[in-house]
C-alpha cells in the first residue's frame, strides 16, 4: 500500500465510487459480500487498492496545503516541480492562531515584532504525491490557497 487506507467515514462517503471500482474489478455486490466473508484478506487488499487510487487522484490535484498550530502557520504552494513554503511564527504565547480571537490578533499585528516570517522552496523527491501525503499525515489540510496567496503578495517571495 502506497498511502493509507481511507477511514470508514471516507469509505462510506465514497460508496458510489467504490461500487464503480468493484464493477471495474468485475465484482457484483453478492460477490463482494462473499469475498468479505470467505476471503477477508483479499477484500482488505481491494480496499487498499481503492484507497491508493483515491489518494492518487486527490493528491495529483492538490495545489495548496496549510498546517496551522497555536503559534505557527506553514503554508505550502505545490507547484509542478517544487513546493514553496511560507512559514509564520508568532512570538506571543497568549495567542492561538487556530481560534477566532487569536487569528483576529494576528490580522491586527501581522507586521509587529511579535511575528516572524520565513520563506523557502524545495524540489520534490521522486514522488511529489508522496511528499504532499506526508504533509497531510503531519496535519496539513488541503485548501484553496487564500492565505498563501495573500502572504505571497505582501512579502513578495
Amino acid at each position: 500500500m502506497k498511502y493509507r487506507r481511507l477511514t470508514r467515514e471516507q469509505l462510506e462517503e465514497l460508496h458510489p465510487e467504490f461500487i464503480n471500482f468493484l464493477a471495474t474489478q468485475s465484482l457484483t455486490a453478492e460477490e463482494w459480500a462473499t469475498l468479505k466473508n470467505d476471503k477477508p484478506e483479499i477484500a482488505e487488499q481491494e480496499l487498499d487498492v481503492f484507497s491508493d487510487l483515491i489518494w492518487e487522484g486527490v493528491l495529483s490535484r492538490v495545489t495548496f496545503l496549510e498546517n496551522i498550530s497555536a503559534l505557527q502557520m506553514h503554508l505550502f504552494h505545490c507547484g509542478a516541480k517544487e513546493m514553496k513554503l511560507i512559514s509564520v511564527r508568532v512570538h506571543n504565547p497568549d495567542i492561538d492562531l487556530r481560534t477566532e480571537v487569536g487569528f483576529g490578533w494576528f490580522k491586527k499585528n501581522w507586521q509587529s515584532d511579535f511575528v516572524e516570517y520565513l520563506t523557502a522552496s524545495k524540489a520534490y523527491t521522486e514522488d511529489p504525491n508522496k511528499d504532499k501525503f506526508q504533509l497531510i499525515e503531519q496535519g496539513a489540510q488541503i485548501t484553496k490557497g487564500a492565505l498563501f496567496e495573500w502572504f505571497e503578495k505582501i512579502i513578495e517571495i
